[in-house]
């Protein structure tokens, strides 16, 4: 569900990068003050998990289209809202400037769709409203099940409500949401189903975990974490580096929506105007654009592949990628203790 500029109006991108800026600099507040030391390489091995599970894609059996996580819940559940939002911001950003995936311009509205409603809405509201303070498996897998479909209805559903206010006219209102939100339902169960496996997992290894975000009490610095960190980066590099091989090739759903009515998966570009220049600076920050490596003039027009599709090009992408988020995040949880350490020397 990653959007491109030919989605959105300069005003609506714009509108959607200053709440999520504003959200960012919140977040790092509230980390800033709350944030424990365990919690930084948490939220780096977690990024990079997600990077290479978000290069999955899986059939939507019946429609020709794909989907793949979102990992919101995920980052939601085992990190707290506020490190989620972090995390989800870092994961896009890296993306859609190293992989051109998602459009520069609607950076901020995809960052608010994947990150702002399981972060802030659906885990506080939905997931711990259900799990309480009984995180049995049974209350895990009925919470994140619910919790991956309401995510993803209300993010699809803003991609809608986006492109309308962008005044998108060949994308219908009617006709946009009654395709968008049925496919997103399917792919909210797979992630709902994926998010119980991954919580159970963790609660299975180190419950604690699970149990000091749902209390909002700091992790013990008696809980070691070194089986749970090499879990997380074994699954970032096979899946990256291997499984992304099996990936779908159908059109994802916001993609096969929009092939559904205008008969190709992606609307046209501007010619002019803020998002072709934003594009410029893409083609160059792309190392790797579409996840592999990048092919001169016309060997870049490349037909469908075949499945499954082994290609050095989408390993190395995988496996850079996941590098790159987990630097990034640490990177910033650095920036965060640097801060925090030095307002606390502030007379």
């Amino acid at each position: 569900m990653h959007m491109a500029d030919a989605l959105l109006s300069p005003a609506v991108g714009a509108a959607l990068w200053i709440g999520t800026l504003g959200t960012i600099a919140f977040c790092s507040k509230k980390l800033k003050d709350s944030m424990d030391e365990k919690m930084v390489p948490l939220m780096g091995v977690l990024g990079a998990f997600i990077f290479a599970a978000q290069m999955i894609n899986f059939t939507i059996p019946g429609t020709g289209s794909s989907g793949h996580l979102g990992g919101g819940m995920i980052l939601a559940i085992i990190l707290g809202p506020y490190a989620a939002f972090i995390v989800m911001a870092s994961v896009l950003t890296v993306q859609a400037f190293f992989f051109a995936d998602g459009g520069l311009l609607a950076l901020g509205s995809n960052i608010w769709n994947l990150g702002i409603y399981p972060s802030f809405i659906v885990y506080p509201l939905i997931y711990k409203a259900i799990v309480k303070a009984d995180s049995s498996p049974k209350r895990i897998a009925v919470a994140s099940v619910l919790s991956g479909v309401v995510a993803l209805q209300l993010g699809a559903f803003s991609v809608v409500m986006e492109t309308m206010l962008s005044g998108r006219s060949e994308l219908p209102f009617g006709t946009f949401v009654l395709l968008m939100q049925p496919v997103h339902l399917a792919i909210g169960l797979v992630e709902g189903f994926v998010t119980a496996g991954v919580i159970n997992f963790v609660r299975s290894a180190r419950p604690e975990i699970i149990d000091s975000t749902l209390s909002t009490r700091p992790l013990s610095a008696e809980v070691p974490l070194r089986k749970i960190f090499a879990g997380l980066l074994l699954f970032a590099v096979m899946t990256g580096g291997i499984l992304s091989w099996f990936a779908s090739k159908n059109p994802d759903g916001l993609e096969w929506s929009i092939e559904k009515i205008v008969g190709r998966p992606e609307l046209p570009e501007a010619g002019h105007g803020i998002a072709p220049a934003l594009k410029s600076v893409q083609e160059r920050t792309a190392i790797l654009p579409d996840y592999n490596f990048r092919k001169p003039g016309e060997a870049a027009k490349t037909g469908p592949k075949s499945w499954p599709a082994p290609d050095p090009g989408t390993s190395v992408s995988g496996i850079v990628g996941s590098a790159m988020v987990l630097a990034a995040v640490l990177l910033i949880g650095a920036l965060i203790r640097a801060f925090r350490g030095r307002t606390k020397r502030t007379p």
